[in-house]
């Protein structure tokens, strides 16, 4: 069978299209260690390159090294970015804008923030399910609704899913959320050979 004319055209360009897509790297990779075990996770600075630059940035700066998961729900989110094990926190840049977009599913890793949509700063979760309710709204142009997904979780899902069944309390910011022994970040790195 021979294809000639606009069904060769469009074979061609949607093989154009898919052959650009695997030559783009959507962004460097960086793993979480802590004391439980390593969390990989995919960065996307294709759909949140601001979100993906702020993160990058305390990473390099060290922020989250010796920080801990202050807070678990199991079945919704395990959460970490400024907290220390004393429950002090660090300092934090300016707010950075949402960009939120892609869906909260099982895996993903979000920027947590407060009560108005450009407030997010180091405060970081990952779904421990599908949270459409954390998702933006189609209805919303201004982007103003939901959470901003900056990456997935690639490698130690298992470790995320330990850290979500620890024993809880109330120590730190969340009542009833927090891990009664801390679950600490040793640090974070970006791995080499996928660096911006």
């Amino acid at each position: 069978m021979r294809i000639a004319g606009p069904a060769l055209a469009a074979l061609v360009l949607l093989f154009a299209r898919e052959a650009a897509a695997q030559d783009v790297s959507p962004g460097p990779k960086v793993v979480i260690s802590t004391d439980m075990g390593d969390i990989a996770i995919q960065l996307d600075a294709v759909h949140a390159p601001a979100t993906v630059a702020n993160f990058l940035r305390y990473v390099r700066e060290g922020h989250y090294d010796g920080t801990i998961f202050y807070r678990v729900v199991p079945g919704f989110v395990i959460q970490a970015g400024s907290w220390e094990p004393n429950l002090q926190t660090r300092g934090v840049h300016d707010p950075i804008p949402l960009e939120a977009g892609l869906p909260n599913l099982r895996g993903t890793v979000a920027m947590a923030r407060g009560d108005t949509p450009a407030s997010a700063t180091a405060e970081f979760f990952i779904n421990l399910a599908d949270n459409a309710a954390l998702d933006h709204q189609p209805s919303d142009a201004a982007n103003t609704t939901g959470y901003a997904v900056f990456g997935q979780v690639i490698a130690g899902m298992d470790v995320v899913d330990k850290i979500a069944a620890v024993p809880l309390g109330d120590r730190g910011p969340f009542p009833g959320a927090g891990p009664l022994t801390p679950i600490v970040i040793g640090h974070v790195v970006v791995q080499p050979d996928t660096a911006p």
